[in-house]
C-alpha cells in the first residue's frame, strides 16, 4: 500500500473515530466534540501507525476540511457530520438563498414525501452551490439535486448553522421548501 493510500485510510479511520465511534480506540469526546490529541494518537496506534506529523497532514490536506485543531493543537474535532451527540458550538447564521442538497435518485421518493431529515446524523447537510451538491449526490448513485428556499425557511422561523468548513446545517427541511432541479 502506498504512503498516499495509508494516509487516506488513516483519514477515514479518523472520521469514524471523531464523528461516530470514539470508543473504537478507547477515547471519549468532550461535550463539544473535542478529543485529546495524545490520547487519539495512542488509540490509533493500537491498530495502525500515526504520529502528530501525519495527523497534521490529514487535517491540512483534507479537501473537505473535516477537522480542526484548537489553537495549541492539543485537541482535535470533526467540524460536522457527527452521529454522536456533541455541540460543536455552531453559530446561527442567515444562509444565502438558495442552498442546495445533493442525493442519490434512490432516496427521492422518501424525500418527496417527508422532506430532508438527518437520519443517523445530527443535521441535514446543505451546500452553498449547486456544483458541490452535484458532487455529493454523485456519491450515492445517479445524482438528484434539490434547491432549498432558505429565504422562506428563515421567515418561517427555521434556524441555519454554518460549520467551520462552510457546510450549511439544519435540523430538517420540510418538503414544502424543496424543489428538484
Amino acid at each position: 500500500m502506498s504512503c498516499k493510500d495509508k494516509t487516506k485510510q488513516t483519514g477515514k479511520f479518523l472520521s469514524l473515530i471523531l464523528r461516530h465511534s470514539p470508543e473504537t480506540i478507547g477515547i471519549t469526546l468532550d461535550e463539544h466534540g473535542w478529543a485529546d490529541v495524545s490520547e487519539l494518537i495512542a488509540g490509533i496506534n493500537k491498530t495502525r501507525p500515526v504520529d502528530m506529523k501525519l495527523l497534521e497532514e490529514i487535517v491540512e490536506r483534507d479537501e473537505k476540511q473535516r477537522y480542526s485543531f484548537n489553537d495549541d493543537k492539543t485537541l482535535i474535532r470533526a467540524n460536522q457530520g457527527h452521529s454522536v451527540h456533541v455541540d460543536v458550538e455552531l453559530e446561527e447564521r442567515i444562509p444565502p438563498n438558495p442552498l442546495w442538497h445533493g442525493t442519490g435518485e434512490k432516496f427521492t421518493e422518501s424525500i418527496d414525501k417527508i422532506g430532508l431529515i438527518p437520519k443517523s446524523r445530527l443535521y441535514v447537510h446543505l451546500s452553498a452551490d449547486k456544483k458541490t451538491a452535484e458532487k455529493v449526490g454523485s456519491r450515492h448513485g445517479k445524482p438528484v439535486i434539490y434547491q432549498i428556499d432558505t429565504e422562506k425557511m428563515v421567515k418561517d422561523g427555521h434556524k441555519f448553522y454554518c460549520s467551520a468548513n462552510g457546510v450549511w446545517l439544519i435540523y430538517n427541511v420540510p418538503r414544502e421548501y424543496l424543489k428538484k432541479t
